[in-house]
């Protein structure tokens, strides 16, 4: 890392080991230099991810030291001076919290790709709740899924975030809107956000579907790989599955077979937002973010965090992520 030309003094969160959240430490750090094709951005605000905690507990092997896969911010120094500094921008992913250092910290270089400049009065933590859940819902409802108007989708791990950002947009676009949870006691939050019916996730909702004689279109999964036969047994001929968690596990679907597992006709995707956001077949400019938050500004998507912590209450954040007690997108500020 460069540092000749910023000093020394940013303020950052490293992983000092896996483990659990209280191996996240407070420091101080180099300050990032942008290359080209980079954009150096101010972190005012970022969002917590699971895939953050996966990182920090070793579950994808050796990652950057300063974890964080999106932020809110202003421009620092674009040396293509395609953005000018104080820009309001979001970054999404681009290697971040993996490959490169994330936005745990008061500064950050990102792949100009992954930087879109946003025009909103949202505050930081607003901006904050919304870029990854909400550009990964869009590309899996609307890229794998192809949902239309008038159609019908089950939400399967409706409760998480980024599943009550599916539950939003498919609503807003006219869908029918199954949702499930495991949990019982989160049955009225679905209910409250739109959904239609809330299904208990058991592992086996096809079955259920079949007694109330709903055909589904679509299915958009992040319990993952544990329950991917029955997300294929759940929609109708010609339906279509899209896969985009793990929140059941990373374990591998056991000797799965196309001929008995994946039903004639029916369409299985798989949408990955670290590996594929921002890059030319997957541009973040396709997001219509001003559009989603002018309708977070407005109240017609429900996508302000349901907490909000400081910079350095970032254990108890993780702490907080991992016990599933926010029911929503979790966010921390910087000063």
């Amino acid at each position: 890392m460069h540092t000749q030309e910023w000093g020394y003094d940013m303020k950052a969160i490293v992983i000092s080991a896996h483990g659990g959240p209280e191996v996240l430490i407070l420091t101080e750090l180099p300050d990032p230099v942008p290359a080209a094709g980079e954009v150096l951005i101010r972190v005012k605000a970022f969002g917590l991810n699971h895939a953050e905690a996966y990182m920090r507990g070793g579950a994808w092997g050796e990652v950057a030291a300063v974890p964080g896969i999106e932020c809110a911010g202003v421009v620092e120094a674009d040396p293509s001076g395609e953005l000018p500094a104080g820009t309001s921008v979001v970054a999404i992913l681009g290697g971040m919290g993996r490959t490169r250092n994330g936005s745990y910290a008061e500064l950050v270089t990102v792949p100009a790709t992954n930087v879109v400049a946003v025009h909103s009065s949202l505050g930081w933590a607003d901006l904050a709740a919304v870029p990854e859940v909400y550009a990964t819902a869009w590309s899996g409802l609307f890229g794998n899924l192809d949902l239309r108007p008038g159609e019908t989708i089950v939400r399967r791990g409706a409760t998480s975030s980024l599943g009550q950002a599916a539950v939003n947009l498919a609503l807003d676009h006219g869908a029918t809107v199954f949702a499930t949870t495991r949990n019982p006691a989160h049955v009225p939050l679905l209910k409250e956000l739109g959904a239609t019916d809330v299904l208990i996730d058991d592992g086996a909702l096809a079955a259920k579907v079949r007694e109330r004689k709903v055909s589904v279109d679509a299915v958009f999964d992040v319990v993952g790989n544990s329950v991917l036969r029955d997300s294929l047994a759940l929609v109708r001929p010609r339906g279509r599955v899209c896969q985009l968690g793990f929140l059941g596990g990373f374990a591998p679907v056991q000797d799965f077979d196309p001929i008995t597992d994946l039903p004639s006709g029916v369409q299985l995707s798989f949408f990955g937002s670290a590996f594929v956001l921002g890059t030319p077949a997957f541009p973040l400019t396709d997001v219509p973010l001003d559009e989603i938050y002018a309708k977070v500004a407005a109240g017609v998507l429900r996508a302000r965090p349901t907490r909000v912590f400081r910079f350095a209450e970032i254990v108890e954040a993780h702490r907080a992520m991992e016990a599933g007690e926010a029911l929503g997108k979790m966010v921390v500020t910087l000063g």
